[in-house]
């Protein structure tokens, strides 16, 4: 099976998380032993990626979404290292500020899209309300319930216009996370990340489980396909990411254009600076 397929989640499915192993990891029993896979998924997303922005007629939009501590941050890190900067860029959605609460939801997201032979990472993204909004009880129900479809039509829309979507749930479990929030209290480098919401919205985990699995179930579509990642083992939520994000490239008929100048003269121009 491929990996397209295999964290798929198939439109129309109905999801339950936990009949999903967030502790999977294939055929590796560690990151050492992945450690080689990982790099050449690196180096071929590089190639990918500068073959992407060269192309210039579409461009990638990658959306994660997870409970704190699934990753967000280190998928990001994993996917940019092996990326150029001056084709990518990463966007993060907080709490919206009062000229984009003016707006529909919707509205500061397209603004983020990315434009033809780009790559844009939400970190986080427009899957926030019917999440975090379901949850908390921001908006009413019947406002929030209608947003399942609105999304499914404005990431068909960015489709038709040529913005390729791979979404990725990156599942950790309940006791991960607990221990995750124990590593951020014993290193000082990630001791800045610690907020006091970390364990107020752990006493919701049940609801966000259940906004999840509604959004997994609804907004998966061929066009844009969502993917559980298991991601209580660092490594393999990387190399599952690197590995889907890789096999999706390679399937797109990507060229590099032709030359835009005479190279015969560019050529002579050359030779007659090297004689100089």
């Amino acid at each position: 099976m491929n990996q397209l397929q295999q964290f798929q989640v198939v439109p129309k499915a109905t999801i339950k998380l936990k009949d999903i192993d967030s502790g999977f990891k294939d055929h590796h029993e560690s990151h050492k032993e992945a450690t080689g896979e990982i790099e050449l998924l690196q180096s071929r997303l590089r190639e990918l990626q500068e073959l992407l922005y060269a192309d210039g007629r579409s461009s990638l939009l990658i959306c994660l979404q997870g409970m704190d501590t699934g990753g967000k941050d280190g998928t990001i890190n994993h996917i940019l290292a092996a990326m150029n900067p001056q084709g990518c860029r990463v966007e993060g959605f907080r709490q919206p500020s009062a000229h984009e609460l003016s707006h529909d939801f919707l509205w500061r997201i397209h603004q983020a899209a990315p434009a033809r032979g780009e790559v844009a990472i939400f970190n986080r993204s427009h899957y926030e309300d019917v999440l975090i909004v379901r949850v908390h009880n921001l908006v009413p129900q019947a406002v929030w319930s209608r947003r399942y479809d609105q999304i499914n039509a404005f990431e068909n829309s960015l489709v038709e216009h040529d913005t390729h979507i791979l979404k990725f749930y990156l599942h950790i479990s309940k006791e991960e996370q607990l221990k995750r929030f124990k590593e951020r209290l014993d290193d000082p480098t990630k001791q800045w990340k610690i907020s006091e919401a970390d364990y107020k919205e752990r006493l919701y985990w049940d609801d966000y489980i259940a906004a999840y699995e509604e959004a997994l179930s609804r907004c998966s579509m061929e066009y844009a396909p969502w993917f559980v990642i298991p991601a209580d083992h660092k490594w393999f939520r990387n190399l599952a990411v690197a590995r889907i994000v890789v096999e999706y490239l390679e399937g797109l008929n990507m060229q590099r254009p032709e030359p835009r100048v005479d190279l015969e003269h560019i050529r002579r121009e050359y030779h007659a600076a090297k004689e100089s």
